[in-house]
């Protein structure tokens, strides 16, 4: 075990190392210049110069590179651009000196926003579970039935059906309409519950889909024929011995299916107004903000790696003839 863990840690620092170059690199070539950004469009020249000069923005982008890696060994993930640490409007009229003491920084405004967005990811999860397991257990255990063709059916609907879309129309019924739940920022719990359900549609298909072929799969393993032959009841082989060993593939899921759940929480936190790494992200997109920018891509990378290697450590706990 330990050496497994010592040889994943070393393969996500790797990963985390190539995915920081990467990003640090595409941001730097793309067109634009975030110095011109911050001083305004009509600032001259040589303000523009003294401004990129000031930020580093003008060295070679390797020497930029390991300058970032020195400080992001210190756990400083640089300061933004934009965001004043007053939190007051951003742009480049925002304040009148933009000096790095007075830009907020960027570990303190992702630590902000990340447990909104693990309040949203952990509650789509959950939606997702309690739709997911009742419909893919009974399509397991009963494969060619209807079981199996309602829950294919459920899957294939909320495939289909856009999470932009969805958000808008869950807002619309539930918000504007009913006035149940409210949809648009954030000022308790219940704020949630939209962008979550939104989410887990759009997990939910796979969860099932992954059940269902897993435990029909498991069902026709010899030992599960002679379970019955120790006295052991239906119910008991299902949960205890079914169930357990169908969990492995959906554990893998879910380190998989994290990545794509990234991409629709920056979709569903824009459409909800949610206030979490998401929209956080997108802001920071829309005004080049590069620090925001790869502190959030380096943060989601670690905890990528970190989730995934838990994943490992618990399919091996379930079985231990696993070896990765």
């Amino acid at each position: 075990m330990l050496s497994f863990l010592t040889r994943r840690l070393f393969q996500g620092a790797i990963v985390l190392l190539i995915v920081t170059f990467a990003i640090f690199t595409l941001l730097r070539v793309v067109p634009g210049d975030p110095a011109r950004l911050i001083v305004g469009g009509m600032a001259p020249d040589e303000v523009v110069v003294q401004k990129a000069e000031e930020l580093g923005l003008n060295d070679p982008i390797p020497v930029q590179f390991i300058r970032y890696l020195g400080d992001l060994a210190q756990g400083d993930l640089g300061n933004s651009f934009f965001r004043p640490k007053s939190g007051a409007t951003v742009g480049a009229a925002a304040f009148d000196d933009p000096s790095r003491d007075e830009r907020a920084e960027v570990r303190d405004l992702i630590f902000e926003r990340i447990p909104l967005t693990l309040q949203l990811a952990g509650l789509a999860v959950v939606f997702a579970l309690l739709m997911s397991f009742p419909l893919g257990v009974a399509a397991g255990l009963n494969p060619g039935r209807w079981q199996d063709k309602l829950a294919f059916f459920t899957g294939s609907v909320f495939v289909s059906i856009p999470n932009f879309w969805l958000g808008i129309v869950l807002a619309q019924l539930f918000s504007v309409q009913l006035g149940i739940l409210p949809s648009l920022g954030y000022k308790g719990f219940e704020y949630t519950i939209l962008p979550a359900f939104v989410l887990a549609v759009g997990i939910s298909p796979f969860i099932i889909r992954t059940l269902s072929v897993s435990i029909a799969g498991v069902m026709q393993e010899e030992f599960i024929n002679v379970a019955p032959l120790r006295g052991l009841r239906r119910a008991r082989i299902v949960a205890a011995h079914a169930i357990r060993n169908a969990s492995i593939p959906l554990l893998n899921l879910f380190g998989i299916q994290l990545g794509s759940l990234l991409g629709v929480l920056l979709v569903v936190e824009l459409i909800f107004d949610y206030p979490g790494l998401g929209r956080l992200t997108i802001n920071a997109v829309l005004q080049r903000d590069f620090p925001i920018i790869q502190g959030v891509a380096i943060f989601i990378s670690a905890a990528f790696v970190f989730i995934n290697i838990i994943v490992d450590l618990a399919a091996s706990y379930i079985d231990p003839r696993l070896e990765y």
